[in-house]
């Protein structure tokens, strides 16, 4: 829906990751809103609407979710698969966000049909300029199924 705000759902346990991706979104008014979840289990809790996440009012769908593949409780692969095997949340881009290079993680990925593979460079300015040309492509020129635009 036009002039709908754009909810990036961030899932990451790294505290320095994290806070560089919503900062670079901020800075760039990317994202109207960054929802950042610690751990697998949390984000699948949200998107599912259960626990403290129950009632859609509270729990408006992402535009775009950034996944980390190394996380506590469920692994990325597997929130991405539950995802990717959902009629109501299949439809969502979901793009890893990692520093994973491994050719198996690339390709289970891949296997369980994620929107991108992206790996996190070292280097701060790199990082950066990454989530810089994340936002504008998935969140700008990338047109939603749910219909933003």
């Amino acid at each position: 829906m036009i002039g709908e705000p754009v909810l990036v759902m961030l899932v990451e346990d790294n505290a320095d990751h994290a806070e560089l991706v919503i900062r670079t979104l901020e800075e760039h008014r990317i994202a109207n809103q960054v929802r950042h979840f610690l751990d697998g289990q949390s984000a699948l809790d949200y998107l599912f609407r259960r626990g403290e996440y129950a009632g859609p009012p509270n729990t408006p769908l992402p535009h775009v979710i950034l996944l980390d593949l190394r996380l506590p409780r469920v692994d990325g692969i597997d929130v991405l698969k539950t995802i990717k095997e959902s009629d109501e949340l299949k439809t969502i881009p979901v793009v890893i966000l990692t520093t994973s290079e491994a050719e198996k993680d690339v390709a289970r990925a891949y296997y369980n049909h994620v929107n991108s593979y992206l790996v996190k460079p070292v280097g701060f300015e790199e990082f950066r300029k990454m989530m810089d040309d994340l936002g504008f492509y998935w969140l700008g020129w990338n047109v939603n199924p749910r219909g933003r635009q």
